[in-house]
């Protein structure tokens, strides 16, 4: 049984271990001053990222990180998912639907017009799920790197 809540002061090591698995997977390198950074977004009711967990008998096994965003063409606001993790032994149990689908019904409760992500192209066993849950979009993406 898998409960879906958002992230509390109390689960900072379990997100912690998650989120770096995150960024293990993606090969990013992440510092614990980074992780510090994130943790305290979540925590403050003020910033716009907000996280939501997977917990399971055996402790944390998920995280989800989202926000808001406008849409000016469509005059609306929407929701983008930011990251979404589970962990490998976890994986293929619905984890990544729970917390998809719990980021969805906070953007429907908040009137959002769409919940948006993107994922590496070869991420081929989430992409199975995204295909799933979502219509995938015809929308390339590019990055300005700055600083």
């Amino acid at each position: 049984m898998t409960t879906i809540r958002p992230v509390g002061a109390q689960d900072r090591a379990g997100w912690e271990a998650l989120y770096k698995g995150y960024a293990d997977f993606y090969r990013v390198e992440q510092t614990a001053e980074m992780r510090e950074r994130v943790w305290s977004w979540l925590m403050d009711p003020g910033h716009e990222v907000e996280g939501l967990v997977a917990e399971a008998p055996q402790g944390l096994v998920g995280l989800a990180h989202f926000r808001p965003f406008s849409r000016p063409i469509a005059a609306s606001v929407g929701g983008f998912l930011d990251d979404l993790f589970v962990l490998p032994d976890m994986r293929g149990q619905r984890v990544a639907d729970a917390l998809i689908e719990a980021v969805a019904a906070e953007g429907r409760a908040r009137g959002w017009s769409i919940i948006r992500w993107i994922t590496a192209e070869d991420n081929y066993r989430a992409r199975g799920v995204y295909d799933r849950l979502a219509t995938r979009t015809n929308w390339v993406t590019y990055d300005i790197r700055l600083g």
